[in-house]
This record gives structure tokens, C-alpha cells and sequence, in this order.
């Protein structure tokens, strides 16, 4: 090398170190790179199992995400990682925060399950795009302070270990662990007659001790390797025992994909998922109340996931000021917003932070270079969107066990022995994986805690926005009674 390609080289370099602040921040652009490599393989699993859980839900009108009879996984998964690399991009360039967006968990499953199953596909997704120009203005306006102190801290940490549970009960359920028997002595049971049913839950079982022995001996992407090596455990499984896809009349067969080497592992991704959305069609479809309420729902759980997220990895990187607040938090949480509606405009639900992002942290990323890095990544894995279709839902829904366990870890943050926040808590808690709703959990919450204020003389003690959203509820529960009494269809 020329000496003047060296001077090149180190201006280069001199430029990348000024704009990240990577120096500045104690860090390293080898670092960084590395950070960002880690993060990419601690959160890639997103691409595979939003897939799954978005791909087999049918919309009101009985169609698949993307309109056609049958699942097409691999649209969903090149839409998925299209927009998780563009936005992570955008966060390390705008940002400069070592934070890497994707699908968020929890928040899919509430599209896939509560929300399109009442509406078009492009009904829902709407909503999602609203959910995100909402927080937009919460952020722009400086609002977001009001909402934040509207719900109880112990609330919105109830909120999340009920959403934890309710993606640990989908998993158990999707793997066949947990069944609903024939002839129900009980409401659910393990596998059949209480006992376990079929190769393709014991792949299952076999896939979540090999995650968490991986997750609790920290090895760096524990979930993505333990999904890649259980999917090989099953295609031998299957190659051997022939089992065949899951059906009435074979009920323990492969829940959804029947694990085989596929014909080619990449190919030219297609994107026709973008843009499929309808802004307000849900309002029809539903009507306005109860499209509020799916609105503030998404807007609760995006919101306060973000601000705990971006706040935990800035402590884990020593970037907290004496106030606790995170570097550009006004830059952080605009393109997570952004992220939010481009999801929803994308067709493959709410964009959100990921507290994945910790892993990079742990490897040194201090800055944006890392997330840049991530973002590239994402983007090359369209390439590789056609494999999710050899990924059997055994293998990947162990991650939702593995997930919902480290949501369920904030329980420890309710103060159990006051019954005013306890019950509502509790209540929020067990009600959405037994409803099997993530918006009744939080219903039932609000709701329960406004009335123990009120019984107990504190009802100035209750913020004003929280009287409207539990008014709200309450019409949102009863809205069945109330048509009938009016008389409406």
C-alpha cells in the first residue's frame, strides 16, 4: 500500500471515528464491527419466526397475509428483514445508538391473533401505521411525558410479563406440548391424554433445553443457533420417521412446516407485501371504539417497550447521563417510531427496539457503527428468505418459551404486598395468556385499579388520561350488551 493510500485510509477512518464519536465513547471500529456481527446473530431468529406466527393467521375474510390461499413465508421473511435492515440502519446513522430494530414480539402475535382475525389484513395493518404516527406526535409534541405518567410504573411492567406469558403459552401450544384434549376433563392438557405425543414435540423439547443451556452458558446467539441446529435434528427426524405433516387424521404429526432440505437456500427476494395497507378501513371494520382501543393497545406496549429498551442498553454501555437519560433520546425514539409505522406499512406488524441489542454491547459496541453493521446484515439476509420454509415450527417456537421467561423475570419489580397495584396487576398478568388477548390483560387493569382507587378514597390519585382509557375499556368490554340495548346489528 501506497503511502498515500495509508493517508487516504486513516482520513477514512479519522472521518468514521469523528462521525460515530467512536473514540470519544471508548470503543473501536473493530469493536463496533464485531458488536454489530453479535447483534445480528442474537436477534436474527426474528426473521424466521415472525414468519410463523404471522404467516399461518387468516384474516376476517379467511385470507393469508398477502392475500393468497396458502402461506407464502418467504414474501413475509424478505419484508421482515427488509425493513428491521433499513430502520437499524437509520438508527445507527440518526441515532448513533448501538440499537438494532425489528418485528416486535408480542405485538405480532396481538396482530396475528386479536386483530386480523376482526378485519382485512390491510385493516390491521393500518392500525399499525397509526400506532406509529401517534407515538410520533407523542414524541414531537413532548406528550409522550403525559402518557408515561398516566400508567402506574407497576402497571406497564405487569403489562410485559403478561405479553411474556402469553408468548411462552403460544409456543407451548404451536410445539404441541400443550394441547385441548378430545373429551375435556380439563381445558388443556400435555399432549394426549396427558402424556407426550409424537417426534415432533420431543424435536421440540429437545430444541428448548438446547437453547436454554446455551442462553444461561452465554453463547453468543444462543436462539438462532439452537433454532438452526434443532431444524437439522428435524429434517433427520423426518427423513427417518416419515411423520408427516400435522393433520385431523394425524394429529402428531409437524405442526406446520414439514421439515426437508430445501431446493435452494436464496434466491431474488420479493417485496410485494409493502405498502399493503388501509389506513383507516379498520375503523369500519370494527368501528371506531374498538379501533381505538386496538390503537392504544399497540401504543402501550411499542411505547414503554422502547423507553425501558434504549434505557437498559445505555446502561449496560455506560452512556447514561447523571439523569439516567440516554444520549440523542429524542433522535432515538423518532426512528422508532418511524419503525413502528413502517412495519405496519410493510405488511410484517410494528418495527420496535430490540433488547437483543445488549449482546453487541457486551462485545464493546458503544456506537451506531454497530447497528450500521447490523442493518447490513439484514439486508443480505433477504437473500436468504426462501430457507424459513424448511424451518419447522418445533424448532423455532422455543425461542417464545425462552423470551416470555426473560419477559417474566420483571415480576420481581411489583410490590406484591400492596393490594392496589397488585391485583390490577395480577390481573393483567394471568388474563392474556387465559384470554388468550393481550389488550383484555390490559383492560382488565386499568379498569381494576381505577375502582380499588376509588374504593379506597384515591380517586384524585388517578391521572385523567387513565379515567378516558379505562372509560374506554369498560364500553370495549361491554360493547356486545350495549349494541343489543340500542338496538344496533
Amino acid at each position: 500500500m501506497t503511502e498515500t493510500q495509508v493517508a487516504r485510509t486513516r482520513n477514512r477512518a479519522s472521518g468514521l471515528d469523528k462521525f460515530f464519536k467512536i473514540t470519544e465513547r471508548g470503543s473501536t471500529v473493530a469493536r463496533e464491527i464485531r458488536g454489530g456481527f453479535v447483534t445480528f446473530f442474537t436477534m436474527a431468529y426474528i426473521i424466521v419466526l415472525n414468519p410463523l406466527i404471522l404467516g399461518f393467521a387468516k384474516d376476517a375474510d379467511g385470507h393469508y397475509l398477502g392475500g393468497g390461499t396458502a402461506p407464502n413465508l418467504p414474501l413475509i421473511a424478505a419484508a421482515t428483514a427488509l425493513v428491521a435492515g433499513v430502520m437499524t440502519l437509520l438508527m445507527g446513522v440518526v441515532a448513533n445508538y448501538p440499537l438494532a430494530l425489528a418485528t416486535g414480539l408480542g405485538l405480532n402475535a396481538f396482530l396475528a391473533f386479536s386483530i386480523a382475525s376482526q378485519m382485512s389484513w390491510a385493516d390491521a395493518m393500518g392500525l399499525i401505521v397509526i400506532e406509529g404516527l401517534v407515538i410520533l406526535v407523542l414524541v414531537l409534541t413532548g406528550f409522550r411525558k403525559a402518557v408515561f405518567a398516566a400508567v402506574p410504573a407497576q402497571l406497564k411492567i405487569a403489562i410485559s410479563v403478561g405479553i411474556g406469558l402469553f408468548i411462552a403459552l403460544i409456543g407451548l401450544v404451536d410445539s404441541g406440548f400443550v394441547r385441548r384434549p378430545d373429551a375435556p376433563p380439563t381445558p388443556v392438557q400435555m399432549g394426549t391424554n396427558g402424556f407426550l405425543a409424537g417426534w415432533p414435540t420431543v424435536v421440540f423439547i429437545v430444541g428448548l433445553l438446547l437453547m436454554i443451556v446455551l442462553y444461561v452458558r452465554r453463547v453468543r446467539g444462543a436462539i438462532l443457533i439452537s433454532i438452526l441446529l434443532t431444524t437439522v435434528l428435524a429434517i433427520i427426524v423426518e427423513a427417518v420417521g416419515n411423520v408427516g405433516a400435522g393433520s385431523a387424521k394425524n394429529p402428531i404429526g409437524w405442526n406446520l412446516n414439514v421439515p426437508k432440505i430445501p431446493d435452494t437456500v436464496a434466491a431474488t427476494p420479493h417485496f410485494s407485501l409493502l405498502g399493503h395497507f388501509s389506513l383507516l378501513g379498520s375503523f369500519q371494520s370494527v368501528g371506531i371504539v374498538t379501533a381505538i382501543l386496538f390503537i392504544f393497545t399497540l401504543m402501550l406496549a411499542d411505547f414503554f417497550d422502547t423507553v425501558g429498551t434504549m434505557t437498559a442498553i445505555g446502561a449496560e454501555a455506560g452512556l447514561l447521563d447523571e439523569d439516567g437519560t440516554p444520549p440523542n433520546t429524542q433522535r432515538i425514539l423518532i426512528v422508532d417510531s418511524l419503525a413502528a409505522a413502517a412495519g405496519g406499512a410493510a405488511s410484517i406488524s410494528s418495527n420496535t427496539s430490540y433488547i437483543e441489542s445488549a449482546s453487541g454491547v457486551g462485545e464493546g459496541a458503544r456506537t451506531g457503527l454497530a447497528s450500521v453493521v447490523t442493518g447490513v446484515l439484514f439486508l443480505l439476509a433477504t437473500f436468504l428468505a426462501p430457507i424459513v420454509a424448511v424451518i419447522p415450527n418445533e424448532a423455532a417456537v422455543p425461542a417464545l418459551v425462552l423470551v416470555g421467561f426473560l419477559m417474566m423475570m420483571q415480576v420481581k419489580s411489583i410490590d406484591w404486598n400492596d393490594m392496589e397495584i397488585a391485583i390490577p396487576a395480577f390481573l393483567t398478568i394471568v388474563l392474556m395468556p387465559f384470554t388468550y388477548s393481550i389488550s383484555v390483560g390490559i383492560g382488565a387493569g386499568f379498569v381494576t385499579y381505577v375502582v380499588l382507587k376509588i374504593a379506597k378514597g384515591k380517586a384524585r390519585a388517578v391521572h385523567p388520561l387513565l379515567w378516558v382509557v379505562s372509560a374506554l375499556f369498560v364500553v370495549y368490554f361491554a360493547i356486545n350488551p350495549i349494541s343489543q340495548w340500542l338496538g344496533a346489528s
